[in-house]
């Protein structure tokens, strides 16, 4: 949808705040928010009036500019509303993972600087104790407010009645701080990425300008939220970049329930982390593998001459007469009804990004006619980065520099990006931010990576993460995993490991989901992972489609010996950050008795 202001005039608009309210204006009637769960909507005047109140009592509050709020809630409109009230105080707020402890929560007020907070009434019990570790600091509670708690009504009533909201986000100016975002510390403490308004302009209307060249005017813009909001992908993509196309945000609020909430709502744009395309491509595999006989076939023939068509426009062949015209009647009368009844059918654009997802994936989609683009960003770099453009899919890359953005590798192969959208820094922490950003403003992004003569990238894998086995093979274990992965639909995460051994080996976590749908089709009634783990169906299963992936791999990458653990890993939890991505220091230090025997 072509945004209301233009690409260049969001670039240089002096604050987010001021795109949002040209927003407001431009489509008051139009629905901005929407609750899954509940079905409650919001227009962008409603969003706004929720944002002018709740600014006002959070300035009564004390919040000025340069402040920090913390917010502790699900994917709902109240996020949206508290974080768009304090960046229009010319304050910046960060999001709380919801599973964090006391603790952490302890931990990162103290490295924020902030004294309040905005939270449910379910974290409460984590919130405040961590609270009482800071006198003075104020807790929010928008739902159910306990006695030492400020209500939303409460707040509401704070409200200075001398304080001017439009003069106040006026004033905020490019250099301020819009969001804090803590990284997930896959390798150590999180760490406070600072976001300015400027960087946020940048990457929205890059992001803006590529999504405009594939839409029409009276398009409807829908976009779904649904990953954490402590992280940038889903800030950006479901709640910065809304306040310049003008989309309507549906919050889903448990997050497992994304797919269901996408056969409803039609997202026109969508930005899955591979887990979440990988599991959409087994449902639709097995919905057509549940069809009748002549149905089955007549879709297994469509999905083939897709993918042949596809492949054939890749490689920069051309496409012969009769598969264009074989192509053209198949996906009318049989690829369209199964994008419409999951729910792909308006995605004009489409990305996959957080971690590197299997080729075939992408070529399933593409044979579908859903185009997804593998992308590559970090939140460091304000989310812009690298991305595939839609008519120049290079599988297995991620895509060329967006407009703006430069890119080179160092000598040892790790990838370099500089651009507009780089970091303020790391909060409070110089040394650290030095260490990211050097004195030429080239942002080392820890990721070993190629870079071919069109410029498209590839990346190997983290550059902590690689693999050097005993005799002094590198290897990437992102490739190795998502082999097995793909192979394997029962295996939900699967880790590579051999550093120093002789061979590779993996630890499998079973998928929930897929796991139970397994053992419903053969009686299996006890569902807990330990007992699935060591169920003789499951274990053979999981060896079979390990022997699949290992003949996708070369000898020295195959895994040779592997261990089913005995639970389940949830996205955003100890093991998994919320883009799936394997908190892998953690895991090797965790299983480290599972690895060994996996060696004896």
């Amino acid at each position: 949808m072509p945004t209301h202001l233009t690409t260049r005039q969001v670039a240089q608009a002096p604050s987010l705040c001021h795109v949002f309210q040209s927003t407001a204006t431009t489509y008051p009637d139009r629905v901005a928010l929407r609750d899954w769960a509940d079905g409650r909507t919001f227009t962008w005047r409603e969003y706004d009036v929720q944002v002018r109140r709740i600014a006002a009592g959070l300035a009564g509050l004390g919040v000025r500019p340069g402040d920090t709020v913390a917010i502790m809630l699900r994917n709902r409109p109240e996020f949206h509303f508290v974080d768009a009230a304090v960046m229009h105080l010319g304050a910046g707020s960060y999001s709380i993972y919801n599973t964090f402890t006391a603790e952490q929560v302890s931990s990162l007020f103290g490295s924020a600087g902030s004294r309040v907070v905005v939270c449910e009434a379910q974290f409460s019990e984590v919130v405040r104790p961590a609270a009482g570790q800071y006198p003075g600091t104020r807790v929010v509670c928008i739902d159910d407010a306990a006695a030492d708690q400020i209500s939303l009504e409460a707040l509401y009533a704070l409200s200075d009645p001398n304080f001017d909201f439009d003069a106040s986000w006026r004033a905020v100016s490019r250099d301020d701080l819009a969001a804090l975002i803590y990284t997930s510390g896959t390798t150590g403490d999180p760490k406070g990425v600072e976001i300015a308004h400027a960087n946020l302009l940048y990457s929205a209307s890059t992001r803006a300008a590529q999504q405009e060249e594939f839409t029409t005017p009276d398009a409807e813009e829908r976009v779904l939220s649904y990953l954490p909001d402590a992280n940038l992908a889903n800030r950006f993509a479901a709640h910065y970049l809304p306040m310049v196309t003008g989309a309507t945000v549906t919050d889903v609020i448990d997050g497992r329930s994304v797919l269901t909430a996408f056969s409803e709502v039609h997202p026109s744009t969508f930005m899955g982390v591979p887990m979440i395309w990988y599991k959409l491509k087994t449902m639709i595999e097995n919905a057509i593998a549940a069809e009748p006989p002549a149905e089955r076939d007549i879709t297994e023939r469509a999905l083939a001459v897709g993918l042949e068509k596809v492949r054939l426009e890749l490689s920069g062949a051309p496409v012969p007469k009769a598969l264009e015209t074989e192509h053209t009647a198949l996906d009318a009368s049989v690829l369209g009804t199964w994008r419409r009844r999951f729910g792909v059918d308006a995605l004009y654009y489409a990305t996959s990004g957080g971690a590197p997802i299997a080729p075939e994936t992408l070529e399933f989609f593409l044979a579908l006619g859903v185009t997804v683009c593998e992308v590559y960003g970090l939140t460091e770099s304000a989310a812009s980065g690298i991305a595939n453009h839609p008519h120049r899919i290079r599988i297995g890359t991620v895509g060329q520099a967006r407009n703006g953005v430069e890119v080179k590798l160092a000598g040892d192969g790790e990838l370099l990006l500089r651009s507009p959208g780089v970091m303020r820094g790391y909060r409070n922490d110089p040394a650290k931010t030095a260490e990211a950003v050097d004195t030429e403003g080239w942002l080392h992004t820890g990721d070993i990576a190629t870079l071919d003569e069109d410029g498209y990238v590839r990346i190997v894998d983290r550059k902590k993460d690689m693999i050097i086995n005993s005799s002094g093979k590198n290897l990437a274990p992102a490739n190795i995993e998502n082999a097995l992965r793909l192979a394997c639909p029962l295996a939900g995460s699967v880790v590579a490991v051999g550093d120093g051994r002789s061979h590779i080996a993996a630890l499998i976590v079973l998928d929930r989901d897929q796991v139970a749908a397994f053992a419903s089709a053969r009686g299996i009634t006890d569902l807990r992972a330990e007992t699935l783990s060591q169920d003789p169906q499951v274990m053979n299963e999981v060896a079979e489609g390990i022997a699949r992936g290992n003949e996708r791999l070369s000898r020295v990458e195959q895994v040779r010996a592997h261990r089913v653990l005995p639970m389940y890993w949830d996205t955003n939890g100890e093991e998994l950050t919320a883009t799936t991505k394997v908190r892998r220091k953690l895991v090797h230090e965790k299983y480290a008795d599972e690895i060994d025997a996996l060696y004896a």
